[in-house]
């Protein structure tokens, strides 16, 4: 008892250092930080709420309305031998991959305080389920940073890969817990599309605005490592330290931008010279990892759920790992400085995707979707039915 009170002081004094130091930086640079909130605002406006907002109220409707059930009758002969989860857990599985982060855990989330999954499933849904989506990956990074669709498609399939992966190897996790099968007590009844889709817009408002927050901090809090120096330094030791292994100064510094926040991270990599394997890696560990800022993203998600977080974090960096290892073995067998010019010249950053244009993209493939999942879960009644 000791030892862990005298852990807890020592958090709570560096808690206490950082949150100091964090305040200092904010009053020495008024202008930068105010600028950088104004790039995290930029960015929320123009690309988080209408792409994300769409597939959050998908998600919740999917779940309230009870479709997923519909549907993991008809999918049990998959899910359940390749991930060891229930059908119903194939939603989480597909808006993971088409809405981007973090989309898949909220649906995990919804799926198991709805009562359609157990603890267990849910905790190995959460190490596999929450990955870029498509748009990002071929747009942002294959055109936007490396001007390259064949990159885009690699990296994508790496990525998917990697995510698929490590949702075979979580598939036993919590066997040897007694409580991982069981479910809340507070399972939901279906409830009627209106009640449903009003409850579904309250909550996906709700968690944007949340998410928007993470991001505006996380725009400043990286501004202010750069402006204070802390991550120059922090690479310059890594650089010295692993030199000898070819992993200089900068590319520490890029690795770092990265591991904190994934758009950030790679945009540093845009327009390196040389090296053009390494660099792919890199950008398909970020992708993998996904970063701090998405990492907290999922946390306010998990909240009071009482799942674990072990597993999504593994999950996380495994993925990453395994992305990053995946590019160098594909790069074996294709060539990656073939250039995409018409990519490259549509989509520069993900920044300049305006509003309008993000908002009609982002309804249009959630409204899709729906539709699919709907005839589904229609198709599979129909079946049972009979």
């Amino acid at each position: 008892m000791a030892l862990a009170e005298h852990r807890k002081k020592i958090i709570d004094v560096l808690v206490l250092a950082a949150l100091t130091v964090a305040v200092i930086a904010l009053v020495v640079f008024p202008k930068e930080s105010v600028a950088a909130a104004k790039d995290g605002l930029a960015l929320c406006g123009n690309v988080i709420v209408p792409s994300l907002f769409p597939f959050f109220v998908l998600s919740s409707l999917i779940v309230e309305t009870g479709v997923t059930r519909y549907l993991g009758r008809a999918l049990e002969p998959v899910m359940r031998p390749l991930f060891n989860v229930s059908g119903s857990c194939v939603a989480a599985f597909a808006l993971g991959f088409i809405g981007g982060y973090p989309v898949g855990a909220k649906t995990v989330i919804a799926l198991y305080e709805n009562g359609s999954c157990t603890k267990a499933e849910a905790e190995r849904l959460l190490s596999f389920c929450n990955n870029s989506g498509p748009a990002f990956i071929f747009g942002v990074v294959g055109a936007g940073v490396f001007s390259s669709g064949r990159i885009g498609l690699l990296l994508y399939l790496a990525h998917t890969l990697a995510s698929i992966t490590v949702g075979i190897l979580f598939r036993g996790w919590g066997r040897r817990n007694p409580r991982a099968g069981s479910r809340p007590a507070s399972t939901q009844r279906p409830k009627g599309l209106a009640a449903a889709f009003t409850d579904s817009v309250k909550s996906s408002f709700q968690s944007t605005v949340n998410i928007c927050g993470f991001v505006i901090f996380f725009t400043v809090f990286i501004k202010m490592l750069f402006i204070s120096g802390a991550i120059p330094s922090l690479a310059a030791l890594l650089g010295r330290a692993f030199d000898p292994l070819g992993f200089s100064e900068k590319w520490a510094e890029r690795l770092l931008t990265g591991f904190i926040e994934i758009s950030s991270g790679v945009w540093t990599l845009k327009g390196v010279e040389g090296q053009l394997t390494g660099s792919v890696a890199m950008a398909a560990f970020m992708l993998g990892w996904a970063g701090l800022s998405v990492h907290s993203q999922v946390l306010s998600f998990i909240g009071e759920s009482g799942l674990s977080v072990k597993t999504y974090i593994m999950g996380k960096f495994l993925q990453g790992v395994l992305s990053a290892a995946l590019v160098f073995l594909l790069s074996r067998v294709t060539a990656l400085d073939v250039p995409a010019a018409y990519l490259a010249q549509q989509v520069t950053g993900i920044a300049e995707i305006g509003f309008r244009r993000a908002l009609i993209a982002s309804c249009t493939a959630a409204l899709a979707l729906f539709f699919l999942f709907v005839m589904g879960a229609r198709v599979a009644a129909r079946q049972n039915v009979k």
